[in-house]
């Protein structure tokens, strides 16, 4: 079965692994000479090994891979967590036919997971660039979680009909590309700088029947964000000069972006990964002597009515339970800075 065009990648079908019993998708990377490939086949066996090690909750999971070299022509043969709930190119244009607008809250989620994503990337040693980010190499789940995938280091990418041949996506591409003979981590961030603009306005509109996006245009877009914010974000993404762009981890801790994460998050955080520190009746340990309509705090004011917060004790145990399955539940879809989440506890069901 003929999977979906992948910008990136030569050939992708869609596939069923018997061993496992899940689809998977099948994609080919296509060198165009076979002494082309044996030039680069340990290099190139070296990025491939490196992107199986990959474990990160909004990267599509790389399973294996293998060359199959013939006379004339060689091609590189990965298999990938198949995405059956579509691109967030695809969710865009939904969004806009039925005339929405982007949740300003969504943005940050979204933005939030891809950088997570990026920043792990570039932390590896040696740093993965991944090379092909657009909004059509981005998949949402249906419980909003973003997945990247389509990574096409430059190693492979360039003996790829890759998506820079395509004239809707050249935008996406820092403009070093071409210019310099090796890239670095910059590239990926100007090519999220322009996804978190297309997230914003939900398209950019393309020039005639091309699909060609001219600077113009994407001015014009830029000047369509209302949030100051946002717009400053988005421009140091798309700086001109590579060195002047932020790190991914950077941007995760920009104003557009971060937020303290509440009390309430971090103490369900604390009390689920200290579990087996703490007594299986510590809470009616801590709550017996307590009446249940006791003040625990009197704030006074000089201009107007004091307020009495009350513990409701009854009610307390239940409420913790359930707010902490709820909230770690929605902290791991979420994509939250790894500052927060890289020591989180597996626990079971969540």
């Amino acid at each position: 079965v003929n999977q979906r065009n992948v910008p990136g990648i030569d050939s992708a079908y869609l596939a069923m692994d018997t061993e496992e019993g899940v689809e998977v998708v099948w994609n080919e990377v296509q060198f165009s000479e076979r002494k082309n490939f044996k030039l680069q086949e340990e290099k190139v066996k070296a990025v491939f090994d490196n992107l199986i090690q990959l474990e990160h909750l909004n990267i599509v999971k790389f399973h294996k891979y293998w060359a199959d070299v013939k006379e004339n022509k060689a091609r590189v043969i990965f298999i990938t967590e198949y995405m059956s709930s579509g691109s967030l190119k695809q969710f865009l244009k939904k969004t806009k036919k039925n005339h929405k607008t982007m949740n300003e809250k969504a943005w940050k989620r979204w933005c939030t997971q891809i950088l997570s994503a990026l920043s792990y990337l570039h932390s590896c040693d040696p740093p993965i660039i991944h090379g092909n980010l657009t909004c059509d190499t981005i998949f949402i789940q249906h419980n909003g979680l973003i997945k990247i995938g389509s990574v096409a280091p430059d190693t492979i990418n360039n003996h790829v009909k890759t998506c820079r041949e395509e004239q809707k996506n050249l935008h996406f591409f820092a403009p070093e590309y071409g210019e310099v003979t090796n890239v670095t981590t910059a590239v990926d961030i100007y090519s999220f700088g322009m996804c978190a603009l297309e997230m914003a306005v939900l398209e950019i509109q393309g020039n005639g029947e091309s699909s060609y996006v001219p600077q113009e245009a994407i001015n014009s877009a830029i000047q369509l964000l209302e949030d100051p914010l946002q717009r400053e974000f988005i421009q140091k993404c798309l700086e001109l000069d590579p060195g002047k762009r932020p790190t991914a981890r950077e941007l995760l801790f920009n104003q557009a972006l971060f937020e303290v994460p509440s009390m309430k998050l971090l103490a369900a955080h604390c009390i689920v990964g200290h579990q087996h520190m703490i007594p299986e009746n510590a809470l009616e340990e801590m709550t017996k002597n307590m009446d249940m309509n006791a003040v625990l705090a009197e704030i006074n004011h000089t201009d107007r009515e004091g307020v009495k917060m009350i513990l409701l004790v009854a009610a307390f145990p239940y409420s913790v339970e359930e707010e902490i399955v709820g909230i770690l539940s929605k902290t791991r879809e979420s994509g939250l800075p790894a500052l927060w989440v890289e020591n989180l506890p597996q626990t079971d069901g969540l």
